[in-house]
This record gives C-alpha cells, sequence and structure tokens, in this order.
C-alpha cells in the first residue's frame, strides 16, 4: 500500500489534540502522540515541526472549526448563542486547549496571532454592520460589538471550563442537567446584552459623581 502523507498528518493531527487537551502543552509526549497515530516521531517533526509548533497547530485548527462553522448573526444575537453553546458542549477539548495555551504559551503573540486577531475583528465588523450600539459613534459602536463580542464568549465558555462549580452553583444533581439550565440563561442573557449594547458601553463611560468632572 501506498503512503497516504495526508492521512498520516489528519491521524498525527487527531492524536495531538486528544494529547494536548488531557495533558497540556508541558505535559504532552511526542512519542505518545507518534503510537496513538501510529506514525513515527519524524513524520511529527517533518508535518509540524516541534512540539510547540504541533500545539499551535492544533489549537488554530480547533479555532477556525468553530469559526468557519458558527458566526454570530446581528439579527439573531441569542440564536447564534445558542448554536455556539452546542458546539463547545459537543468539542470541550477546545476549552481545555484555551486553558492550557494561557497557562503555559505566555502572553507573547504566538504563531497564528494575526490570523486569530483578523478573525475576531471581522466578527466585531460583522456586529456592527448588522447594527450593534447604533446610536453610538462609529469608535464608540466598535468598541462595543467588541465589548459584547468578549462577554458573550465568556458567558459560554465559563460553563465548559468549571464543570464541576457549575453543577454545585445550580444544586443540580447532573452535569447535563446544569447545562441545560445554562443554555437557556446563557441565550436569554444573550438576547438582553445584544439589546443594551450601546448603552452598556455609554454607561462604563459616563463620569462618576464626586470624580470632579
Amino acid at each position: 500500500m501506498a503512503y497516504d502523507a495526508e492521512d498520516t498528518r489528519r491521524r498525527i493531527f487527531a492524536a495531538a489534540a486528544a494529547e494536548f487537551a488531557e495533558r497540556g502543552l508541558a505535559g504532552a509526549r511526542v512519542d505518545r502522540i507518534a503510537t496513538a497515530a501510529k506514525a513515527n516521531k519524524q513524520a511529527i517533526y517533518l508535518y509540524y515541526g516541534g512540539k510547540e509548533e504541533l500545539f499551535a497547530a492544533v489549537v488554530r485548527a480547533k479555532l477556525e472549526e468553530v469559526r468557519v462553522s458558527i458566526s454570530i448573526d446581528p439579527d439573531a444575537v441569542a440564536e447564534s448563542v445558542g448554536r455556539m453553546f452546542d458546539c463547545y458542549q459537543q468539542h470541550p477539548e477546545l476549552i481545555r486547549l484555551l486553558m492550557w495555551e494561557a497557562l503555559e504559551a505566555g502572553d507573547e503573540p504566538g504563531e497564528g496571532a494575526r490570523g486569530r486577531r483578523d478573525a475576531f475583528r471581522e466578527k466585531t465588523h460583522r456586529l456592527v454592520a448588522g447594527g450593534v450600539a447604533g446610536d453610538l459613534p462609529e469608535e464608540a459602536r466598535v468598541r462595543a460589538a467588541q465589548d459584547l463580542l468578549f462577554t458573550l464568549m465568556g458567558l459560554i465558555s465559563w460553563n465548559f471550563a468549571v464543570p464541576k462549580m457549575c453543577r454545585m452553583v445550580l444544586d443540580e444533581d447532573t452535569y447535563e442537567a446544569a447545562l441545560a439550565r445554562r443554555r437557556e440563561t446563557v441565550i436569554e442573557t444573550a438576547r438582553t446584552l445584544a439589546t443594551a449594547a450601546g448603552s452598556l458601553q455609554t454607561g462604563a463611560r459616563r463620569p462618576q459623581s464626586g470624580s470632579g468632572q
């Protein structure tokens, strides 16, 4: 049978995603990835470079999957958030990878940072074009849309970042029951936030009484 380079790359990627999600960048081992992928270590270095480059490639690809499959529709923010919630629930490895990245990759922009930033700018501009915070000046509208986007991301991801806390705070017998409740709450909260995006931004900039301004 002829050697299938693309199939080898896919196997390495799948094995690396599982390894990094479970053990992080520092705890992951190239030999375990190679064994799980039924590939040799040289193939990993050939196709992806070192372990750090492989980790970055996995994170980029997982984020791209979400970006391509789900976008926030400015005319249906709550419904879009519901779809994102479902996506994160179906792919819990994404949250784990992002948390490992935050813990181990440091604050310096890594490979692919520009592409990720551009993707978020695209989402922001779509919200602005869709009328989010339409009563504000242009620059303030962009800032309001950015704040809304990041707030929605946190509103979704925190449920999967701390599953035990989610279950305990909601006092549910199972995590599944807690998530079902949270999904409804997140959607309704997103609807409220989208409506109030402009007023929230204005309120954040309003001087406090007694400030001397």
